[in-house]
């Protein structure tokens, strides 16, 4: 029997989690409202509290994805989810609830610059983008079945269904990493034992001297702290599915709360259709321009909700809903995947896990302000906040194609062949002699410049 391929364990796993996330999802605040009996605004401060540990898990994900490797990252992560989810029953006062969240959430920090880093080491060129694209398909597919599933048990009223729900959450987190643990990553780090050439020893010390480099060299490369700043309005937009329409079309557009899921289905199952004919079509576009021109639709769909206020005809406003909303999962599968591959691909391989820290703070702290940022934004004037919304995802757009002479060739181009350690690769920025890199950037060249430095 024919044991099945690295991606196709990959999105396995992917969907083993998916599921698992999507049953208790729905039901995080309700979950301990109903176990702890604490009042649900009391729950809603304990959970956030606890949530920043997320941002504590980010940093030190990327040490560790540099020093033991992605893999070992990505697993060790879901276990650290799988048994703080099976304490969850155990929760019996605001403390206990706290130390257990606190634990999931240091997992959840952990999980994006793991997941990525290890993306980028199991899959490379235009592969990349197809895993990615595949990985959202399938997550929307399973996290919609997973809501189903935890529907079908919450309609049993009982509190085993609470206990069961969580308890098949810890579990599918720990099966994740169990078929995450069975995939083989390529490559590795160079020994420099007296076995190796002489080459293969000068790149484990310019490798040794990248890693131990750390979070210094992410912050002297400009470019790609450009890349990470220019995602800050577009990670604000995301948000805006989950945190404001709801709350827009229902209080201004007068829409019935009961059309907010399909709202919320015409983005899932649209981006779990078509994400993956969408990118196998984007494949042959340069990534910047793809990602720039989903944050455009971004831009249109936005200016589309604002103008929406002034409609006074409700059979008007709801079609212009729906077709905003289907303008906006147009853009997400646009900007998603193909961001996400260009970005692991413009980090150095050495030090991807820290870069991939550092990026992943362009969507946690607007993931963390989102709730109080837009609904203040929303009370003072909705219009406003879409207008804004537009306009900072357009400044997204401009940036990303300003920065794109000034990105690695493998990162722009999907078809780009990746080696970092062929001396021929002149796709890699570093390489001075590249001529389709003559400005080379001071903030590479200085990043360069260290390396070496810590190679003598």
């Amino acid at each position: 029997m024919t044991r099945p391929s690295a991606q196709a364990r990959y999105m396995a796993g992917m969907v083993v989690d998916a599921t698992g996330s999507g049953m208790y999802l729905p039901l995080s605040l309700l979950f301990f409202h109903h176990v702890t009996g604490l009042p649900i605004e009391r729950v809603g401060v304990i959970m956030t509290a606890a949530a920043l540990f997320s941002l504590v898990g980010n940093p030190i994900a990327g040490v560790l994805v540099d020093r033991f490797g992605a893999r070992a990252v990505v697993v060790g992560g879901y276990l650290v989810r799988a048994v703080g989810f099976a304490a969850y029953p155990l929760v019996d006062s605001p403390l206990t609830m706290f130390l257990a969240v606190a634990l999931v959430a240091l997992g959840d920090g952990s999980y994006p610059p793991s997941i990525q880093s290890f993306v980028a080491a199991i899959a490379r060129g235009a592969d990349r983008d197809r895993l990615l694209a595949a990985q959202r398909s399938l997550r929307n597919a399973g996290l919609g079945a997973g809501g189903l599933i935890a529907g079908a048990a919450l309609g049993l009223g009982s509190d085993a269904a609470y206990r069961m729900i969580v308890l098949v959450s810890a579990v599918a987190f720990a099966g994740a990493a169990l078929i995450l643990r069975t995939i083989p990553v390529p490559g590795g780090p160079v020994s420099g034992g007296a076995g190796t050439s002489g080459r293969d020893r000068t790149a484990s010390r310019e490798a040794g001297a990248r890693r131990s480099g750390g979070y210094r060299l992410v912050l002297r490369d400009r470019t790609f702290l450009a890349l990470t700043l220019q995602n800050v309005p577009t990670a604000f937009g995301y948000m805006v599915l989950s945190v404001a329409l709801p709350v827009y079309v229902t209080q201004e557009l007068d829409v019935p709360a009961s059309l907010v899921g399909v709202l919320y289905a015409v983005n899932t199952v649209g981006i779990a259709l078509l994400q993956i004919p969408v990118t196998r079509r984007l494949i042959r576009y340069r990534r910047t321009r793809t990602v720039a021109a989903g944050a455009a639709t971004f831009a249109v769909s936005f200016a589309a909700f604002a103008l929406l206020a002034g409609v006074p005809a409700r059979p008007v406003a709801l079609a212009g809903v729906f077709a905003a909303t289907a303008l906006f999962t147009v853009g997400e599968m646009l900007h998603g995947a193909p961001l996400s591959a260009l970005v692991s691909s413009a980090a150095p391989e050495e030090t991807r896990g820290r870069y991939m820290a550092v990026y992943q703070f362009s969507w946690a702290i607007p993931i963390t302000l989102a709730p109080a940022v837009l609904t203040a934004l929303l009370s003072l004037s909705p219009v406003s906040m879409w207008l804004l919304l537009a306009a900072g995802v357009s400044c997204s757009a401009l940036t990303m194609l300003r920065l794109e002479p000034r990105l690695p060739a493998r990162a722009v181009h999907a078809r780009t062949q990746e080696d970092p350690q062929d001396p021929g690769n002149t796709d890699d920025p570093r390489n001075t002699d590249d001529p389709r890199n003559p400005e080379e950037t001071d903030d590479r060249r200085e990043a360069t410049a260290t390396q070496k430095a810590g190679v003598d």
